[in-house]
């Protein structure tokens, strides 16, 4: 059987950076952080009082008001990145460029509903020990529910489910939806993945893990991988929507072409419920398994968006399955993390970080690491991380890596379309 060719036709984003694509990537690219004091409830008594949270989102200029009502945050973020990406790609049902049965959608989310669960809990307690749950508890908080509504409101019949691998997440979905399209299952896959959980389950939970960094006093500099001051990643939120599509499809009828998808990989690390292998051995098997994948070699790639979380055993374990897999490559390597800017979308990291490997790839610029200042002993210095300036290079084709506490492991390779 011949296997398709998969490109990507549109794009969608709410970050911490922008509530847009074009403002996100803008902003990506200048070095501008997206971190400040939480808003979304009062974090005096925590350890960690920061996040990246989206700025200035109004849901109603989206979804109409009694619609988002029974939407958790994570599914409002998901609805609309969505359908930015539909508009983008040029898409619709409507418009009759979109066979209905033949379009599907595969969303990716760590936690779903956390904000709905933790209301609901609350409420329970806090009364009187009658259960006067709300009807629309269970199907707000269910992470699948994202990619339900994003169906519903476009008459996509095809595939249609979430997957769910914490960090490793929307990686996951883009794999799916990539394998969807090349084995015909499909000929347009709405994936991406989305996350809300800048909640106080979400910062205490994390603070009880010591994986936050507590760095309230400046914030905007607390995102810091590869520096040797690192203390922990910075809680982020938002979604991201990407449209792939079968290449045939996207040029009879005529689409905008940003890249092409060519190949995925996935592992596991068998080690640890939260720490990476010492030595990076999922995360360097994850890589050799997408470059195969996609028929190329390490040579070939020009930019690794790394998971780059900005915890002190992440980085280094991440840069030791680099070293690995590239061997001299390496030193010819872009690397950089654009979770110094965005902090941790945990599972919409994925389709956040794919999309900079896109447009890497469309503008022919890497984005920065910002907020280094001092050099880890323990990294090689020979190693290009792109450190507080984007620099302009030919991008040809970028691997980009996700890693999920349970040791799940997920890369995807993006390559200029020709």
């Amino acid at each position: 059987m011949e296997l398709r060719r998969v490109v990507v036709t549109g794009l969608g984003a709410l970050t911490p950076v922008g509530n847009d694509v074009t403002t996100s990537w803008t902003n990506l690219v200048n070095g501008v952080s997206g971190a400040g004091r939480i808003t979304k409830f009062d974090p005096e008594h925590f350890k960690t009082q920061f996040a990246c949270e989206v700025k200035g989102f109004e849901v109603g200029e989206f979804i109409d008001r009694k619609d988002a009502r029974k939407m958790d945050l994570f599914t409002q973020y998901a609805v609309v990145t969505a359908e930015m990406a539909l508009k983008d790609a040029g898409l619709s049902v409507e418009e009759g460029n979109l066979d209905p049965d033949r379009a599907g959608v595969i969303w990716g989310s760590g936690i779903g509903g956390f904000q709905t669960f933790m209301n609901e809990a609350k409420n329970f307690y806090t009364g009187d020990g009658t259960p006067r749950f709300s009807p629309f508890f269970i199907p707000m908080m269910i992470t699948d529910i994202a990619p339900g509504h994003i169906s519903i409101r476009n008459n996509l019949r095809g595939p249609n489910y979430a997957t769910v691998s914490a960090c490793a997440s929307s990686t996951h979905a883009l794999i799916d939806a990539f394998n969807t399209i090349r084995l015909g299952k499909a000929d347009v896959v709405v994936t991406g993945g989305s996350e809300a959980a800048v909640t106080e389950g979400g910062i205490g939970g994390f603070n009880a893990l010591k994986a936050l960094s507590t760095r309230n006093e400046d914030a905007t500099k607390a995102s810091r991988p590869f520096d040797a001051t690192r203390d922990g990643f910075v809680l982020g939120e938002g979604g991201a929507g990407i449209i792939l599509e079968d290449l045939e499809h996207a040029k009879a009828r005529g689409a905008k072409i940003y890249c092409e998808m060519v190949g995925g990989g996935m592992t596991a690390d068998a080690h640890h419920i939260t720490a990476p292998h010492p030595e990076g051995f999922g995360a360097r098997n994850v890589m050799k398994n997408a470059l195969d994948d996609a028929g190329l070699s390490p040579e070939d790639i020009d930019y690794v968006n790394v998971h780059g979380t900005s915890t002190p055993l992440g980085d280094i374990a991440e840069v030791k399955a680099i070293q690995q897999v590239f061997g001299e490559s390496a030193y010819k390597l872009n690397i950089s993390s654009t979770k110094s800017m965005t902090g941790h979308l945990l599972g919409a990291a994925g389709a956040l970080e794919a999309m900079a490997c896109i447009l890497a790839i469309v503008d022919q610029v890497v984005p920065p690491t910002i907020n280094h200042e001092h050099a880890d002993p323990e990294l090689d210095p020979k190693l290009n991380f792109t450190l507080n300036k984007a620099e302009k290079r030919e991008v040809r084709a970028a691997l980009s890596n996700t890693f999920g506490f349970g040791g799940h492991n997920a890369s995807v390779v993006f390559k200029a379309y020709s």
